[in-house]
């Protein structure tokens, strides 16, 4: 019987490491395709520097080639996807923390300047304080960076 749990352990073990790694490999694609609707072709990625905090959050260190040498770190997750120089912040978690500062300008600014006035706006907005918020969390919380 005892070993029937240790095996049944060992299996979920192994199928939460498999769904990581699928969510990881998606989140991957989905920063990729992001960086190429912004005209920014990925040339390589740092993945010791790069975070997966799955299901909710990847901060990518990546280099680009095109359209000129440069590198970024790219987020994707449960939340919109964006990219910054990786200049503004050393690391990933300095990097969760712009974005969250970040987000919340571009929401206070988008109800400023009236767009929130449209439905689709005001509910982008919305999620950008949320996610915002929720990466502001992240940041401070230690045992995720340690």
């Amino acid at each position: 019987m005892t070993e029937e749990v240790v095996d049944t352990a060992t299996e979920q073990t192994v199928d939460q490491e498999a769904l990581r790694q699928q969510w990881v490999r998606t989140q991957f694609q989905k920063a990729n395709s992001f960086l190429a609707e912004k005209g920014v072709i990925p040339n390589k990625v740092f993945p010791e520097e790069s975070r997966y905090l799955a299901p909710y959050l990847a901060i990518w260190k990546m280099d680009s080639k095109q359209p000129t040498k440069q590198t970024f770190w790219v987020m994707s997750g449960d939340l919109p996807s964006d990219y910054v120089d990786v200049k503004v912040a050393k690391t990933a978690r300095e990097a969760v923390r712009h974005f969250s500062l970040m987000w919340q300008l571009k929401a206070e600014n988008l109800h400023k300047s009236g767009a929130t006035r449209d439905a689709t706006q005001l509910k982008f907005a919305n999620l950008l304080v949320s996610r915002a918020e929720s990466l502001f969390k992240m940041h401070e919380d230690d045992k995720i960076w340690s």
